[in-house]
């Protein structure tokens, strides 16, 4: 199955993080939009916490129950309204979510700003994998007026070793350095800061940036800020926190527009920036695997499940008693839909046959379709989808991988398997290895990408 290439729009990236959507396949021109059901159990307008847009979601079918659309609601931090549908002024259009289950859901996007149908469309339908509809705002019918920006190319992680900064004390490095893994899952050594000795710009290649809003100020002072414990234990997260890569999106000041969502250096309280999903996630109440983590071992003693750290327990005991400060509990964020939009459903995808030439012929040439490549995977017919490093790149069940590096130009159909382009690095396996040989009638798994978190082509194939 793959997707055309698409022109990208970093604020729709990242705005389609809170869609929850299953993973996205381009779909042919002119095909009828799906039916949805007539039942609607009801709506929820909210603002999206990444691109500030107002969004409105209703609730279809008979999956959903009174309790579940409530429930879903609260994680956006409003109410829902049963019984009744979505009825604005006037609308953008329409996203149609899981259409072929019986728990539909279908966004409408308030508004009359036309320079927005490109960016809400590429949102519902490249990364969001639903059905777009416009309004008559639109054309009434899907948009190409995408402006012509894209996302930068991924940078990948790097061990930066730096002598320490006048006044901090030698680093636990060869001859004293601080060695830090340059990537938005690094830290590097507790008490200092990554900002020090990493590099925030090449960080945030990794993952889209976006001056997202924080939640809502707080109408008056918090009066847990006059118990020494609690400062004490808020600062211990601070820093644990500006040790981290998440530095480079969560502190206004090393952001070039702001920081995203939460931010360190917010006047009094920093834990009132935190929307409640931001800390389930440090609660470690909503999985965020698909983000990628270095073992503790090797990331300066900073593992990661929800926010990095080096004692993953008391971190995360923290973050439980803030939401328990909010009057949410576990149970609140049942089914939550994980953390990484894009980067999540790109893990959960399920390929199917490839069609057309896609595919490796009798002679090794490799086809696919959707455009120039940085990344060429050959995988095992039942290995998990690639996803991003440190440790998900790599799956257990990868034959082949080549790469293109950032610096490079990406290349076209046409490779020969097991052949190294000019200009392209083997990673796996090692440099100068010849991949495994493939087996006649036996099924395998191609899976190319225009770049990390940006798959083209991903479907199975017999090898001849």
């Amino acid at each position: 199955m793959k997707q055309p290439q698409r022109s990208l729009v970093l604020s729709t990236f990242v705005a389609v993080l809170s869609l929850g959507a299953v993973a996205s396949c381009g779909r042919p021109a002119g095909t009828p939009a799906p039916m949805v059901p007539s039942r609607i159990v009801g709506h929820c307008e909210y603002r999206n916490n990444f691109s500030g847009m107002m969004e409105c979601r209703d609730y279809l079918g008979d999956g959903w129950t009174d309790a579940t659309v409530t429930a879903d609601c609260q994680r956006r931090n409003v109410m829902p309204v049963l019984g009744s549908g979505c009825a604005p002024a006037s609308s953008l259009g329409q996203c149609i979510l899981n259409a072929d289950r019986p728990n539909v859901t279908r966004l409408t996007f308030p508004g009359s700003d036309t320079s927005q149908c490109g960016a809400v469309q590429n949102g519902c339908e490249f990364w969001g994998g639903g059905f777009f509809v416009g309004s008559n705002i639109c054309g009434g019918m899907p948009t190409t007026n995408m402006p012509p920006a894209t996302l930068p190319v991924f940078q990948p992680p790097e061990l930066i070793c730096r002598a320490p900064r006048e006044g901090e004390p030698a680093g636990r490095g060869p001859n004293g350095q601080v060695c830090t893994w340059n990537a938005i899952s690094g830290a590097t050594e507790e008490g200092r800061n990554f900002a020090n000795y990493g590099n925030c710009d090449v960080v945030r290649t990794q993952r889209p940036y976006w001056p997202a809003r924080p939640a809502a100020a707080r109408t008056s002072p918090d009066p847990r800020m006059s118990d020494p414990t609690y400062r004490a234990e808020l600062a211990w997260v601070k820093s644990q926190i500006e040790s981290s890569g998440c530095v480079c999106c969560h502190s206004a000041s090393l952001t070039p527009s702001g920081a995203s969502n939460w931010d360190t250096e917010a006047a009094g309280n920093f834990m009132d920036t935190f929307h409640d999903t931001g800390l389930a996630l440090g609660a470690e109440w909503i999985d965020s695997t698909s983000l990628g983590a270095y073992p503790a071992a090797e990331n300066n003693g900073f593992g990661r499940v929800g926010i990095p750290s080096t004692d993953q327990a008391r971190m995360a005991r923290f973050f439980q008693a803030e939401l328990a400060n909010r009057g949410r509990t576990r149970e609140s964020f049942a089914g939550a839909v994980p953390f990484g939009g894009p980067i999540y459903t790109q893990m959960t995808f399920r390929p199917s046959a490839c069609t057309g030439t896609d595919g490796i012929a009798a002679d090794g040439t490799i086809s696919w379709g959707g455009g120039a490549a940085r990344y060429v995977y050959v995988l095992e017919a039942t290995s998990a989808n690639p996803g991003v490093p440190p440790n998900l790149d790599i799956p257990a069940g990868t034959i082949w991988r080549v790469d293109v590096p950032f610096t490079g130009m990406p290349i076209n159909t046409g490779i020969r398997y097991g052949t190294v382009p000019m200009g392209t690095t083997q990673r796996f396996p090692a440099m100068n290895a010849a991949p495994a040989a493939l087996r006649a009638g036996t099924q395998y798994y191609l899976y190319v990408m225009q770049d990390v978190g940006i798959p083209i082509t991903r479907c199975t194939f017999t090898a001849r």
